[in-house]
């Protein structure tokens, strides 16, 4: 087929040239010849599954099923750990450990998103293979990124004002009122009192010193106001000499709110991009593409489960919950894997339904678990006052961060 490429190509050189042209004939062979040679590897690339380079079926079967497992376990025990650790004091999800090992694994889950899939989503979209029309036109790469990242915004705004109404809700029920709290629809501003025998008491502060606010019991220790200060950062600085207190309701008071929707928008995004990854394994057949891809996906599914499971714990899901959200993460990739090997024998990954369908999910994964990093993992620990006021913790976290960040996109060159 190709020597007829050639020859069709040459057919009107030698038939219809004239004196002019003959001088350039060499030129001209070894101008038609090359660019015949590429539009027909392209071609033959285009309409090929994958190449014949390194292909083994039996020996891609095998190393399948070693990633199934690795991939498994490696999942289940980063998912595990702070959901099984919650009970013990250097593993519970205040403890300066947890914090550190979390912010490596937002370093993970930072490099994931950007070094590998939207690397991964620009790749399948730029392919040869694809029209030119509309993909080498516009960047939609970045763009499924930023629009994954906004979407995620809109339902991580949308999905804490749902929780906190609902915690308000459930605030009002009878088993608050043996506390003798009046509940209230709104946020109550917390102001110090004038006169009687509670000088010192906030509109809204519990005899055992929490204060309720949208129906919500905050207690001192974990939401805290000093004015610069870190000396008082455990407990709430409230009826100061300048005659006024503090209640970050939206902010701090909704901590659970929050905790419950990160947890939750958290493994979608990795769910997303876990079943792409494990499709993408499943239908390869060569072994020297799946050896250092079973590393890399440990790697990278062991720390994202660590994340996530932290983010579950601090929920404080119930043990069912929490169960069915830990065992959906640790089979998601698994699963992908074994429908990438039912489809492998059928399966083009140069089809064009083929590229836009990895190009798209990669890139709206990157959004995804771009912002997730960035926002609900990195900003919430790094911003706090908590971070703030330990220089010490500050160091460590910042450098495991990086490193997370180094080592997941280092693996980049060999998966």
């Amino acid at each position: 087929m190709f020597f007829i490429d050639v020859l069709w190509s040459l057919f009107p050189l030698y038939f219809f040239r004239s004196e002019r042209d003959s001088l350039s004939e060499t030129e001209s062979i070894l101008q038609v010849v090359p660019e015949t040679m590429v539009a027909s590897s392209s071609t033959i690339l285009c309409n090929a599954s994958e190449s014949d380079l390194c292909r083994d079926d039996s020996a891609a079967f095998l190393l399948k099923l070693v990633a199934i497992a690795s991939i498994l376990l490696a999942g289940a025990a980063g998912v595990a750990i702070p959901l099984i650790g919650r009970n013990r004091r250097f593993l519970r999800t205040d403890s300066s450990l947890f914090v550190t090992a979390k912010a490596f694994a937002a370093g993970v889950i930072l490099a994931t998103g950007f070094v590998h899939m939207l690397a991964g989503g620009t790749e399948a979209l730029n392919n040869p293979c694809l029209p030119e029309f509309p993909w080498s036109k516009f960047p939609f790469p970045g763009f499924f990124a930023m629009v994954a990242a906004l979407i995620t915004l809109l339902v991580d705004f949308m999905g804490t004002q749902y929780y906190e109404r609902k915690q308000e809700r459930e605030g009002a029920d009878p088993s608050d009122e043996q506390l003798g709290i009046e509940q209230s629809p709104g946020i109550v501003v917390p102001v110090v009192a004038e006169g009687g025998d509670d000088d010192d008491k906030v509109f809204g502060e519990e005899d055992n010193g929490g204060i309720h606010i949208v129906g919500i019991h905050a207690h001192a220790a974990h939401h805290t106001h000093s004015h610069g200060s870190c000396d008082g950062h455990q407990k709430i600085d409230i009826g100061h000499a300048h005659g006024h207190g503090h209640a970050h309701g939206g902010l701090e008071l909704g901590s659970g709110a929050r905790h419950v929707i990160v947890s939750q928008v958290l493994e979608l995004g990795i769910v997303s991009h876990s079943i792409i990854i494990g499709i993408s394994l499943g239908v390869s057949q060569s072994p020297c593409t799946i050896r250092p891809l079973i590393a890399a996906l440990s790697f990278h599914q062991f720390f994202e489960g660590f994340a996530l499971g932290g983010c579950i714990s601090q929920a404080q899901f119930r043990n069912k919950s929490a169960t069915i959200m830990a065992c959906f993460f640790a089979l998601t990739t698994p699963i992908g894997i074994g429908i990438g090997t039912a489809v492998a024998s059928s399966f083009n990954s140069h089809s064009v339904g083929a590229l836009v369908t990895e190009g798209i999910l990669d890139s709206l994964s990157a959004g995804i678990l771009v912002y997730m990093a960035l926002v609900d993992l990195i900003a919430a620990d790094f911003l706090s006052k908590r971070m703030s006021c330990n220089f010490r913790l500050q160091i460590v976290s910042y450098m495991m961060l990086f490193l997370g960040a180094g080592l997941m996109s280092s693996l980049a060159i060999w998966a």
